[in-house]
């Protein structure tokens, strides 16, 4: 869909891999707190911001503990979605 590794979680894309950039789905309420986090990015997979899916740059996710935080925001809104 956008070139890039997609994990799942429930039935629903949770978090990936974009070039070199984390992608993570935040979801919508979490979504401007979490752009305001240091190295996240909207992601502008059509020219224009998709709310609730934000980029971390690499330096952003280059250990465990910072990946684990992302992925933390991630299956938080994953946890609202009805399972697939």
């Amino acid at each position: 869909m956008f070139g890039g590794l997609a994990m799942m979680v429930r039935g629903h894309m949770c978090c990936g891999i974009v070039s070199d950039k984390l992608m993570v789905r935040v979801g919508p309420e979490l979504y401007e707190a979490a752009l305001k986090m240091k190295h996240a990015q909207p992601m502008t997979f059509t020219g224009k911001p998709m709310k609730g899916m934000l980029y971390v740059t690499p330096e952003g996710c280059n250990t465990v503990p910072k990946i684990v935080g992302w992925l933390k925001l991630a299956l938080i809104f994953n946890a609202t979605l009805p399972a697939k």
